[in-house]
């Protein structure tokens, strides 16, 4: 066996160690490749409307001829604060061809998040939905953004102004585009563009495509350097490794990408929008996957879905609601769950309900973000993260930076091409972040077996000491989720003055009758004292980030 890299020996038949990138030199060149083989089909379906490849090839060609025409250049950021509608794919593929670097940002951002964002990166133009133009309008003279494209929900698509309630449920008033200072609306930028000489720019591997903000989950939020090769070679791992199960499509030649988790987060824009690009697929827009009723009504509407991406808490609230016993998927090829652990009772009772497994992998926004994925034709839970993808590396580092054997917990680090190259402008973060060797410290604690397969057991930041041990929050959220008539359910550390700190979990109810109780006699049967919370909160509902991983920094005491 292979002691240096065991996972190898693990792979399917046909999944290389390698994959070779250099056939492109940029996202460009792959995108100009999908278009010109794929220019007749459709890329996007939005609330029953269609976009074809060979317009999106047209109008992102616009986009980018009126980026140029306001003077930008190679290497100047563009900030895309826009949900998943048609002008995201347009913005953010015409930014691109410009050899502007997109700088991606969270519509749900509050005015302080937002002005720290658009400063930080130094944008220097913002496309942003007119839904969300109230909050930059309050802080627009304090940032960078010299030009601002306006659009709305019924530009391009005939909506005539209709709204999503998604959009709007939380926005008190909009702001029209003429009221913003040195504003334009989106079809008005596609006139100019129309009217220049298309120029793209040359762009090389190593050249920046995305500045990918982090979560903010360990501090203040930073922005991870994604090359245009970061990206690349991440579509192409997810390929690799998806190959075995994607050759088992016997249901048409286009393969249908559901597009529920928002593509400005980085396991939809690579795992699900580049990739749906990459495989000349069409992409799923869900106008509101936190409206459940809604979202099962869309799944009973387009039962032909082949690749399913969301993360655990959006599984779990499919699974939980009565009528998703409704929803038939027959053409299911691929679930793939991420952003946060996959628990053993939501993937059992979706294999039960669907016929298909999830396929859980692991990655970050550093990491462009697949790193490790089980093997596609598992079918069943296997309680870890799969394997390093090809071409990575994944140690597990103790605290001494020294690498620890088999079985035993320490930091998951990994190496490999898909991994950022910094943090932007954030020299002292890049250098705690990359050993001297290469190797990005997730901060995650885990534990590699014999054969290469990775186990998380939490956050190392999350992990909570009680009396001197090491309790994992993961650990008790996977076994008390189990418990009947818990829909969700979260654990964090409390300072406590007899024992440093003391376990105490957040529980949102399934059956009215749960009690403090019933949960306390639970916890006594499955976990020794020390882990057992001393603490019970229930709670209406749990706070949750854009793509709905439970925060558990938002219920810590401040």
């Amino acid at each position: 066996m292979n002691t240096l890299k065991p996972w190898l020996e693990q792979y399917s038949p046909g999944i290389p160690a390698e994959v070779d990138s250099s056939k492109y030199s940029s996202l460009n060149s792959m995108f100009d490749e999908v278009f010109a083989t794929y220019s007749q089909r459709n890329v996007v379906e939005y609330m029953g409307k269609m976009m074809s490849y060979r317009e999106l090839d047209h109008l992102s060609k616009q986009i980018c001829n009126f980026i140029q025409s306001l003077g930008l250049k190679k290497g100047d950021r563009v900030a895309i604060m826009l949900p998943n509608v048609f002008q995201y794919q347009i913005a953010m593929i015409g930014a691109l061809k410009a050899g502007c670097i997109v700088v991606n940002v969270n519509p749900q951002y509050t005015a302080r998040e937002l002005e720290y964002q658009l400063n930080d990166s130094g944008a220097s133009a913002l496309i942003i939905l007119e839904n969300f133009a109230h909050v930059f309008a309050s802080i627009q003279s304090k940032t960078s953004v010299k030009h601002v494209v306006v659009t709305s929900l019924g530009e391009l698509i005939g909506f005539k102004g209709k709204i999503v309630d998604f959009v709007v449920r939380h926005v008190k008033k909009m702001v029209p585009a003429w009221s913003l200072p040195n504003s334009i609306n989106f079809r008005k930028a596609l006139e100019i563009g129309s009217k220049e000489t298309f120029h793209p720019t040359q762009l090389e591997p190593h050249d920046i495509a995305f500045l990918q903000y982090t979560g903010g989950t360990t501090g203040v939020s930073k922005g991870a350097i994604l090359t245009h090769k970061n990206i690349l070679v991440n579509v192409l791992q997810i390929e690799a490794w998806l190959d075995p199960v994607l050759k088992q499509n016997k249901f048409g030649e286009q393969l249908v990408f559901l597009c529920a988790l928002p593509l400005y987060h980085i396991f939809a824009l690579t795992a699900c929008g580049v990739l749906g690009m990459r495989k000349g697929g069409i992409l799923l827009f869900v106008p509101n996957p936190k409206d459940i009723p809604g979202f099962i009504k869309f799944l009973i509407k387009h039962p032909k879905i082949h690749i399913f991406p969301a993360v655990n808490t959006l599984f779990n609230a499919l699974l939980n609601h009565p009528d998703f016993t409704k929803v038939k998927l027959p053409e299911l090829l691929a679930t793939v769950g991420g952003g946060m652990a996959v628990q053993r009772v939501v993937a059992e009772k979706w294999k039960k309900m669907t016929g298909k497994p999830i396929i859980e992998g692991y990655g970050l926004t550093e990491t462009a973000p697949v790193a490790c994925v089980n093997l596609a034709l598992n079918q069943d839970y296997t309680g870890n993260v799969g394997l390093p993808v090809s071409s990575t590396e994944v140690i597990i580092l103790g605290d001494d930076g020294i690498e620890v054997p088999f079985g035993m917990p320490g930091e998951i680090c990994i190496r490999g091409p898909q991994v950022m190259t910094g943090y932007w402008n954030k020299p002292e973060e890049t250098a705690k972040a990359i050993t001297s060797d290469g190797f990005f410290k997730s901060g995650d604690i885990g534990i590699m077996d014999e054969k290469g397969f990775t186990k998380i057991i939490d956050r190392k930041k999350d992990m909570i000491l009680v009396s001197g041990f090491n309790v994992y929050p993961n650990e008790l959220e996977d076994i008390i989720a189990t418990l009947p008539g818990v829909l969700e359910c979260a654990v964090i550390g409390v300072p406590d003055e007899n024992s440093g700190e003391a376990v105490k979990v957040f529980i949102v109810k399934k059956d009215p009758l749960l009690t403090e109780q019933i949960i306390s006699e639970f916890c006594k049967e499955n976990f020794t004292n020390y882990k057992r919370p001393k603490y019970i909160e229930f709670r209406a509902e749990l706070p949750k980030s854009n793509v709905g991983k439970i925060l558990r920094r938002h219920l810590r005491p401040n």
